[in-house]
C-alpha cells in the first residue's frame, strides 16, 4: 500500500512539473530562465491613425518585448468604449500592469476603480483622463494645452493684416484635440479671429483634404490652416495644391501643423509649411522607468511627468532640427 501511494505521488509530481513547463512556454519564463514576466496590457489608438501614432506603437513593442521580461498583449481603439471593454478584459485575464493611452477623457472611473481592486497596476500615456490621480500609479503625457499655446502664440506673433482660419480638429474629446482646440478657441475669442471653419478630420488626410476642398469650393476667404496633426495639415495641403493656391513661407496661406514627423519638418524647412509643434511620441523608456521602480516598491512621485517639446518655424529650422527631433 505504501509503494502504491509513493508511486502516486511520484507520477502527479512528473505532471504537475509536466504542465508547469507548460505554462513557462506560454510566457511565464523568460528564454528558459525561472523569472516570471512582467504581464502588460497596452490599450492605444490605432497604429494607422498618424506617423505619430505609428511611432509611439513601434516605440512600445520595441520596449515591451519577453527578451526584456515582459508578457506584453496589445488592443487599439479610437473608441473610448471599445478601449474600456479592453481594459476590462486585461484586469479579468489578471495583468499586472495596464497602460494605457485614452481615445477619450472621460469615462475611466469605473473600469480603474475595478484594476485597482483587483491589484492592477494602471499607468497613462500620452494622454491625459478626466480621473483622480489616486486611480493611477503615474501619467507619462505631453502638454497639450502648452502644445497649442505655443502654435497659437507664434501665429499671433505672425501679425496677419487679418485672421481667416480653417481649423482641422482631431478626434473631439481626446486629450490633444482638447489642449490644441481649446488654445485656438480662446485666442480667437479674445482677439476676434475668425474662424471660416471648424470641423474634425479625426486625424485622417483624406478627411481633412475634404474639409478643405469644401470650404474652397464654398469660396469662403481664408489665410491659416490650423491643423492638429502632420497627416491633417498634409491633407489640407493637398486640397490647396489642387487648387492652386500658395501656401508657407511668404505666400498665401500659412500652414500649422502637429506631431513633427520627419516629412513634415522637411516641408517646414522648404517652406511649404510654416509651424509645427512636436509631441514626443517615444515614451517607453519613462514607462518602463516607472514599472522598475514599483517593481522595487517605490513611490512615484510626482505622479505626472510631462516630456519637454518645443515648436518650429520655417525661418530658423535647420536640418539638424529635421534629424534630431523627425519622427
Amino acid at each position: 500500500m505504501k509503494m502504491t501511494k509513493i508511486f502516486a505521488v511520484a507520477a502527479s509530481m512528473v505532471l504537475c512539473g509536466s504542465a508547469f513547463a507548460a505554462c513557462g512556454d506560454e510566457g511565464g519564463s523568460n528564454s528558459g530562465s525561472s523569472d516570471k514576466l512582467i504581464k502588460v496590457g497596452i490599450i492605444n489608438n490605432d497604429p494607422n491613425e498618424s506617423g505619430y501614432r505609428t511611432a509611439n506603437v513601434n516605440d512600445l513593442k520595441a520596449t515591451f518585448t519577453k527578451e526584456n521580461g515582459y508578457d506584453a498583449s496589445f488592443s487599439y481603439s479610437l473608441k473610448n468604449e471599445e478601449q474600456i471593454n479592453f481594459a476590462q478584459k486585461y484586469i479579468q485575464d489578471e495583468v499586472d500592469y495596464l497602460l494605457l493611452s485614452a481615445a477619450d477623457t472621460a469615462g475611466w472611473d469605473s473600469v480603474l476603480k475595478d484594476a485597482q481592486t483587483a491589484g492592477v497596476k494602471v499607468i497613462l500615456f500620452d494622454r491625459t483622463i478626466d480621473a483622480d490621480e489616486s486611480l493611477y500609479e503615474a501619467s507619462i503625457v505631453s502638454d497639450m494645452d502648452k502644445e497649442g499655446k505655443q502654435a497659437v502664440e507664434w501665429l499671433k506673433n505672425q501679425n496677419l493684416t487679418s485672421y481667416d482660419i480653417v481649423h482641422l480638429q482631431g478626434v473631439m474629446g481626446s486629450a490633444a484635440q482638447k489642449g490644441r482646440s481649446g488654445a485656438l478657441n480662446d485666442t480667437a475669442k479674445e482677439l476676434n479671429w475668425n474662424i471660416v471653419a471648424q470641423q474634425t478630420a479625426e486625424w485622417s488626410s483624406e478627411k481633412a483634404q475634404q474639409i478643405v476642398q469644401s470650404v474652397i469650393d464654398s469660396d469662403k476667404k481664408f489665410n491659416v490652416i490650423y491643423a492638429e496633426n502632420d497627416d491633417m495639415a498634409k491633407g489640407a495641403v493637398a486640397a490647396l495644391d489642387k487648387a492652386n493656391i500658395s501656401h508657407g513661407v511668404g505666400k498665401d496661406v500659412v500652414v500649422i501643423g502637429f506631431d513633427c514627423n520627419k516629412w513634415a519638418l522637411e516641408e517646414l524647412k522648404a517652406g511649404n509649411w510654416n509651424y509645427d509643434g512636436q509631441c514626443n511620441p517615444f515614451q517607453s523608456s519613462y514607462i518602463k522607468d516607472i514599472i522598475d521602480k514599483l517593481e522595487k516598491g517605490e513611490t512615484i512621485s510626482p505622479k505626472t511627468i510631462i516630456m519637454d517639446e518645443k515648436g518650429f518655424d520655417a525661418a530658423t529650422i535647420t536640418q539638424e532640427d529635421v534629424d534630431k527631433y523627425g519622427i
